[in-house]
C-alpha cells in the first residue's frame, strides 16, 4: 500500500484510493464493505449496498444531532469496569493448589521439583539437531514472517496429513487444522463441539485444562474413573452411566496425564462401543502418542473407528521435546460424514479468532517430521522407561506407597495410604511437608480430581531421580505409623 502526495494511501492490490482513514473515495473499505453513517444507513455505491443488494443513493446527514435529554441523565457518574464472568469461570486446578501451599524447602537439601511437565526443564532431554536444523532453514528462507491462514499453511497441513495417515484413518490436508500447541487444538474441539448447558466425559485422573476450558464456557464436566488396580483402564460401567442427552463429547486421553497407561487395541475398541452406542463423539487427546515403552504399542484411536467421528488432537511438544515452539494440530476423522461441513466450518471459523500456529514452526514442519530420525525418538523413550523403572523399584518398598508402573508418556501415579499417614489430612497436606522436609515436590493429585496420590515426572535426570526417591523413602519412614492391629501383631 503505498501514498501518494495528498496523502491519500494506494491499496496494493487494486490501486484503487484509500481515503486517510482507510476509506476509498467511493465511500467503501479496502475489503470492499461500504460504511455506515452517523444514523446508521449504509452508504450505497452506484446504488448498491456493500452487500450487493440494490439500495438508495448516499444519505446525507445534518451534522446536528438533536442531544438526548433522559441519556445524559442516565449516563454513568463513576467507573464500574468489572472481569467477564467468562474469566470468574476461569480456574485452572493446578494452579489453584499450587498457589495454596505453602512451598518452603529445606535449605540444608537442593530443590528436585518432579512437578513439571515439561520435559526441556533439566536440560538433559534436548531436542534433535535435525528439528533446529529445521527451524533454522525456515527461518532463514525469509518465507515465513508473514499471517498464514487461520488453519496453517497448506503444505504444512499435507505435510501432518501424510505423516499421520493409516489405511483405517486416511487423511487430506482438509482433514487438519493447524494450532497454537495441542492445548488450543481441545479448546477448538471442545468449543466446536459443545454449548452452554452441555456436558462433556473427562477421565479421572486427567488432564486439569479439559475441566479449565469446558467450565469457563458454561459446559458441564462429568468425570468417568479410571481404575488403577487395572493399569488405568476406564470403568466402562461407570462411563456409560453418565452419559445423557446433554452429553456433546467423550475426551480419552491415551497414552495417560497424568497416569503414563496406554489402552490395549481390545480397550479402546470397547471405549468406541459406548460411544457408537449413545452417538457422542470423541476427542482423541494424543499428544503422547508413540510415546510408549518397548513392551507395549500405541494405538490411534481412529482407525479402529467404524462410525465414531473423532476429533485426534496432537503436536510437537512432548514427543519432539519442544513444549515452547507452540505447534498443535486437530485432525479430523469422519469416514461416515457425521460431522458433515457443519463442525468443519464451526473449527475453521474458531481458528480465525487467532491467526493461527507460529508461522515460523509451520514452515520447518514438514522437514521436522519426515526428518528427525528413528534413534531419537528410541532413545528418548528409553531413558523415560528407565527412569519410570527405578522410581517404580525404589517406592514400590516404601511403606504407605503404593506407585502404578507407567507404560508411556512421562509421568507415573503414587497411591498414598493416608491412614498410616495420619499428621496429614490429604494427598496436598502430604506434598507440601515433603518439600518443607526433603525439599521434593510432587504433585498432589487432588489437581487431577483424584485425592490420596501424586504424580511425579520421570524426564529428571537419573541421578536426582534416584536422589528424589531416597528422600521420599526417609520422609515415609518417618512419618509411616502402623495401624492398631498391626501393632498388636508386631507385638505377639
Amino acid at each position: 500500500m503505498n501514498g501518494n502526495s495528498n496523502g491519500i494511501q494506494k491499496d496494493a492490490l487494486n490501486g484503487k484510493d484509500i481515503g486517510r482513514n482507510g476509506i476509498s473515495e467511493n465511500g467503501v473499505d479496502r475489503n470492499g464493505v461500504s460504511k455506515k453513517g452517523v444514523n446508521g444507513n449504509s452508504f450505497s455505491v452506484n446504488g448498491f449496498d456493500g452487500n450487493g443488494f440494490k439500495g438508495i443513493s448516499v444519505h446525507h446527514v445534518s451534522a446536528c444531532v438533536p442531544v438526548n435529554v433522559a441519556k445524559l441523565k442516565a449516563r454513568r457518574q463513576r467507573w464500574n469496569v468489572r472481569a467477564s464472568e467468562m474469566s470468574k469461570n476461569t480456574l485452572n486446578p493446578i494452579r489453584a493448589i499450587v498457589d495454596g501451599m505453602k512451598l518452603t524447602p529445606n535449605p540444608e537439601k537442593p530443590m528436585i521439583a518432579l512437578s513439571i511437565g515439561d520435559p526441556t526443564v533439566f536440560g538433559n532431554l534436548p531436542t534433535d539437531e535435525s528439528v533446529l536444523q529445521a527451524m533454522k532453514d525456515a527461518i532463514d528462507s525469509h518465507k515465513f514472517n508473514g499471517y498464514a491462514p487461520s488453519v496453517g499453511y497448506l503444505q504444512s497441513r499435507e505435510a501432518v496429513a501424510n505423516f499421520y495417515s493409516q489405511p483405517g484413518a486416511p487423511l487430506e490436508a482438509k482433514d487438519v487444522i493447524l494450532t497454537s500447541g495441542c492445548s488450543q487444538a481441545i479448546e477448538l474441539a471442545i468449543s466446536a463441539l459443545c454449548n452452554p448447558g452441555d456436558n462433556i466425559l473427562v477421565p479421572c485422573p486427567g488432564f486439569s485444562l479439559y475441566k479449565t476450558l469446558a467450565v469457563s464456557m458454561g459446559v458441564q464436566v462429568k468425570f468417568y474413573n479410571l481404575l488403577p488396580e487395572k493399569s488405568w483402564e476406564v470403568d466402562l460401567q461407570h462411563l456409560e452411566s453418565l452419559i445423557d442427552d446433554r452429553t456433546t463429547c467423550l475426551i480419552v486421553n491415551n497414552p495417560s496425564n497424568p497416569c503414563g497407561s496406554v489402552f490395549t487395541k481390545e480397550h479402546l475398541r470397547n471405549i468406541l462401543a459406548v460411544a457408537s452406542r449413545h452417538c457422542i463423539p470423541i476427542l482423541a487427546d494424543e499428544i503422547y502418542g508413540d510415546m510408549v515403552f518397548p513392551s507395549c504399542e500405541f494405538h490411534s484411536l481412529a482407525p479402529l473407528s467404524s462410525d465414531v467421528p473423532i476429533l485426534s488432537c496432537g503436536g510437537l511438544a512432548k514427543r519432539w521435546l519442544v513444549p515452547g515452539w507452540r505447534m498443535g494440530w486437530i485432525l479430523i476423522h469422519d469416514r461416515n460424514d457425521i460431522f458433515g461441513s457443519e463442525i468443519r466450518e464451526a473449527l475453521v471459523k474458531l481458528s480465525q479468532r487467532i491467526l493461527g500456529a507460529c508461522t515460523v514452526v509451520q514452515g520447518a514442519l514438514e522437514s521436522i517430521l519426515n526428518n528427525t530420525p528413528a534413534e531419537f525418538y528410541q532413545s528418548t523413550i528409553s531413558f523415560l522407561k528407565s527412569n519410570s523403572e527405578i522410581c517404580f523399584s525404589e517406592l514400590s518398598t516404601v511403606p504407605g506407597l503404593n506407585p502404578v508402573m507407567p507404560s508411556g508418556a512421562m509421568y507415573l501415579m503414587v497411591g498414598i495410604e493416608m491412614e498410616h499417614f495420619p499428621e496429614f489430612q490429604n494427598d496436598v497436606d502430604f506434598t507440601e511437608r515433603l518439600v518443607t522436609e526433603q525439599s521434593v515436590f510432587c504433585l498432589p493429585a487432588m489437581a487431577f480430581e483424584y485425592p490420596n496420590f501424586f504424580r511425579i515426572v520421570v524426564t529428571v535426570p537419573e541421578e536426582m531421580m534416584v536422589e528424589a526417591c531416597g528422600r521420599i523413602r526417609e520422609f515415609c519412614v518417618r512419618h509411616y505409623r502402623p495401624l492398631s492391629q498391626e501393632s498388636n501383631d508386631l507385638d505377639q
